[in-house]
């Protein structure tokens, strides 16, 4: 495979609008679309092929390593976040793409809430979420309108760097782990000493990054950090976790005085069947909120005190941002019902709204 195919298979994935492409051996190039793997009618990769591809990504890199992230371009095409990774004695890669053109929080389809979130300027936010849901463009789509709108000084550090930012109001830098710095807690320490005003953190990975992350906050500079949980009150446990057992009292206290906001992303298949739309559990703190968070026998109150605050601060639970979904139309019942965090109470809300009342009619 040489860099005119390789760019080619790339290019009509851009084109068809898909999210990620495999290349591994013994099966063709596969992309997926809107959640499903579809192979393209090509004669399986070779070992050869996808050592060629890896070798176009990784450039003057040893290609020796069982795996690593990269970015790699094609001008006028797209970006692309690659993983490059050993299986089988062969290689194998997953790209991600990246479009250049960050999407706009409307676009995404996100709820209002995330702008009280953009607003903040100090404390900690955490976006969270599975492989593939959206958390990355979430964070790029807040950067970005950030960027065009305040004079700050906004430090990122990714694994790898996916999304450029256009030149604007604000001065960003960009520093992937593995080029530019050696991990997330170097490049965060160092972070620190560079005037910022905010900090995106790709990944909360070790103590030291999640520890640094609350100096920052507790500092005074708005920090932003992912974690690879489901759901808010599993973000807390989590976060929590990160650090040794006899500091995760302390950990709570300090998580709970700086944390601004929480947002769990799940992206779902459309009812149209037009592609995917993001569902968001979203928390903003209050002091009941701060409570729960320092008390482990109190987590699970943070359900009902955000369904209970979502009129006057815009937070949601996920029940709560599927059934308005389903309203609209967006999402089938089914796919509310699968991703509800209680599916019972979903078909009774639905079916409060549908039955006739005593005036005639439905309710609505």
């Amino acid at each position: 495979m040489n860099q005119q195919q390789f760019d080619a298979l790339l290019a009509l994935g851009v084109k068809k609008n898909v999210s990620d492409i495999h290349l591994e051996v013994g099966y063709p190039p596969t992309y997926r679309v809107n959640g499903s793997l579809y192979g393209a009618r090509m004669e399986p990769l070779k070992p050869e092929d996808t050592l060629a591809a890896a070798r176009l990504v990784l450039g003057k890199q040893d290609v020796g390593g069982n795996e690593v992230d990269r970015s790699y371009s094609i001008p006028g095409v797209s970006r692309f976040r690659a993983s490059v990774f050993r299986q089988r004695n062969s290689y194998g890669l997953v790209l991600r793409v990246i479009p250049f053109e960050i999407p706009t929080v409307e676009k995404l389809g996100l709820p209002p809430v995330i702008d009280r979130v953009a607003q903040a300027r100090e404390g900690l936010v955490l976006v969270t979420g599975a492989t593939g849901q959206g958390k990355s463009t979430t964070i790029a789509a807040i950067l970005q309108r950030i960027n065009a709108s305040e004079r700050l000084h906004i430090v990122t550090i990714e694994d790898p760097i996916e999304f450029i930012y256009p030149i604007s109001q604000s001065l960003i830098i960009q520093r992937e782990v593995g080029s530019d710095t050696e991990s997330f807690k170097h490049a965060l320490r160092a972070a620190m000493r560079q005037d910022p005003d905010i900090i995106m953190v790709g990944e909360l990975r070790d103590p030291e990054t999640a520890d640094t992350c609350l100096k920052a906050a507790e500092t005074g500079h708005l920090v932003i950090g992912t974690l690879h949980t489901m759901d808010v009150v599993r973000t807390i446990g989590r976060f929590a976790g990160l650090f040794p057992n006899e500091e995760q009292t302390l950990a709570r206290g300090r998580l709970a005085d700086v944390l601004k906001a929480v947002l769990s992303l799940r992206l779902l298949p459309r009812a149209d069947g037009q592609g995917l739309v993001p569902a968001c559990e979203a928390l903003l703190t209050t002091l009941s909120m701060q409570q729960a968070i320092r008390d482990p026998a109190k987590t699970h109150e943070l359900m009902s005190i955000m369904e209970r605050s979502s009129e006057d601060l815009g937070t949601q639970t996920f029940d709560q941002h599927l059934l308005e979904m389903h309203n609209k139309g967006l999402i089938s019942l089914d796919t509310a019902k699968a991703n509800a965090t209680s599916p019972a109470m979903i078909e009774r809300a639905i079916a409060l709204e549908t039955e006739p009342s005593s005036m005639g009619g439905k309710r609505r």
